[in-house]
């Protein structure tokens, strides 16, 4: 698997925008790098008041699992109510599933969902690619390894907005408007998605909130015979994982958090935070490229390799270059989106020196394949669904970050502090949501799952896309939370490469004994 598919597969995506981050891990811990935004704000769970005996033909389905086409793999489809305030109504959801059978040796203990964040990412997609064959070989032995499309996402009832071409020309709008003939473009641009989504997913979008794909994990844990839900979730994930434990808490097994979401905080701190959080990656990045003899930015301090980032990205803005294709050559935004797709794991600083070098001596390409992984960019110039998908959740689950372009010039200031280099567009793509054509049913609050077993919420220190501080910040508000912490870069820890991590998580999984609560490893 290529460094442009791993920058894409278990994300958190910054408010979608034209400019959308997703969450991502190396080939040894997530797949779709994506994103999906770090406005994850968090959706009211309230417990929930169906009338179970509308649920029971749902919750006492059969799945009729088939091959999947990918060996070893199985694939069932599994319906849900597509409005759980009205279960009888008839009206469902198809929720596409996967797994793949406890390998052994050793006693088999259950079933083993994955998500791999975005919101967007495909659970299908991270297990077949990654999950499925590359999770510890002690862990796949003793599960069956599963992970389902949550509803709006690719197999499962997907979100569809924008065409090939629509959203080629929406990734290219400029954002970080000069004036205010740019200022219209820009929101104008966000106002085309909004419309295309209410037109091509009219019936699916208010139904794909996190509380309504918790529900849904929930019915697939009764649907595999489980009795408790273990589950692995990362980067948004971590939130679908937190929702679950605060509906169902009694239905809590061994569930991680890796690469935490904060549910307590507003869509506007979350997409600041986060903004920080690339600041903090790009740094590790500029010190390290500053000791290579390939680092197109030169010598000197980050601050100093910085500001060369950001001239270039002005004669970006000025003067696009050529990248191989014509209709979409290499400005400013698309290469600050190839930027930030690299910052996601230290594994892609290589590509991230020798694309910028490219691009600074006139060929765009590499950074315009950066971007397009980060997209999910197909190459007959079609877009897999994550990036509606995305929007389709963030704005749900959260009110808009901003009342309008007025709110976003006010907060500048403490974007461009929080990232001299990124600020300024991550302020304006986090206007999305407030031209979204349904009203948001979430809002941020703590979630603290009282009464449920330990709940392991790992963080990682330098990681760009979710903050050290939310991981301390989750691990607090769960009644049970308990904090595993690794000293390292890049997006989540679990199958990065520590040793420690690895270790603890493993344990926990087996044999159900979570690390002490505050363990730190590197």
């Amino acid at each position: 698997m290529d460094t442009s598919r791993l920058l894409r597969t278990t994300g958190t995506v910054i408010a979608a925008a034209g400019l959308l981050l997703s969450g991502c891990t190396s080939d040894g811990s997530a797949g779709s790098r994506a994103a999906a935004s770090a406005t994850r704000g968090t959706g009211p769970s309230a417990r929930p008041t169906a009338d179970p005996a509308a649920l029971r033909p749902y919750y006492e389905q059969k799945l009729n699992w088939r091959d999947c086409g990918v060996p070893g793999f199985q694939c069932a489809t599994m319906k849900a109510p597509l409005d759980y305030s009205r279960p009888d109504s008839g009206q469902d959801v198809e929720i596409a599933v996967a797994r793949r059978p406890a390998t052994g040796p050793g006693k088999r203990i259950g079933s083993l969902l994955v998500n791999p964040g975005g919101p967007g990412g495909s659970g299908i997609g991270y297990l077949q690619a990654y999950a499925g064959i590359g999770y510890p070989e002690q862990v796949r032995a003793r599960y069956d390894m599963v992970s389902f499309d949550p509803r709006g996402v690719d197999r499962s009832s997907p979100v569809e907005c924008l065409t090939g071409p629509a959203m080629d020309a929406y990734t290219q709008v400029d954002q970080t408007p000069d004036d205010t003939a740019e200022q219209a473009a820009l929101v104008a641009s966000f106002k085309e998605f909004a419309a295309g989504c209410q037109e091509r997913s009219r019936r699916i979008l208010p139904h794909v909130s996190t509380v309504d794909a918790a529900r849904d994990m929930d019915m697939l844990r009764a649907v595999l015979g489980d009795d408790k839900l273990t589950y692995v979730g990362a980067s948004y994930g971590t939130f679908l994982g937190a929702t679950y434990a605060d509906l169902f808490p009694g239905r809590v097994g061994r569930l991680v958090l890796d690469g935490a979401m904060d549910p307590s905080r507003s869509a506007l701190d979350m997409n600041r935070d986060q903004t920080e959080g690339f600041e903090t990656a790009f740094r590790s990045f500029a010190r390290d490229c500053a000791k290579q003899p390939d680092c197109p930015l030169g010598k000197g301090s980050p601050e100093a390799i910085a500001e060369r980032l950001q001239a270039f990205f002005r004669t970006l803005d000025a003067k696009p270059v050529p990248s191989g294709d014509p209709q979409r050559p290499l400005g400013e935004s698309l290469a600050t989106t190839g930027v930030i797709a690299a910052l996601y794991d230290e594994s892609a600083w290589p590509q991230l020196r020798e694309a910028l070098a490219a691009a600074m001596q006139g060929d765009g390409s590499g950074l315009l394949g950066l971007a397009d992984g980060y997209y999910e960019r197909q190459a007959d110039g079609k877009y897999a669904n994550l990036m509606y998908a995305n929007a389709a959740v963030n704005c749900l689950d959260q009110p808009p970050a901003f009342s309008g372009p007025d709110a976003v010039t006010e907060a500048l200031p403490s974007f461009r502090k929080a990232s001299p280099v990124f600020g300024a567009g991550l302020a304006w793509a986090s206007l999305n949501c407030t031209y979204w054509p349904v009203k948001a049913t979430g809002a941020a609050r703590p979630l603290t799952a009282e009464g449920a077993p330990p709940i392991v919420v790992v963080g990682t220190l330098r990681d760009p896309a979710t903050p050290y501080k939310w991981a301390q910040s989750l691990a607090g508000q769960l009644d049970s939370g308990v904090l595993l912490t690794y000293d390292g870069d890049g997006h989540t820890a679990y199958g990065r490469g520590s040793t420690c991590i690895d270790t603890a998580l493993n344990t926990y999984l087996l044999e159900g004994k979570p690390p002490a609560n505050g363990k730190k490893c590197t």
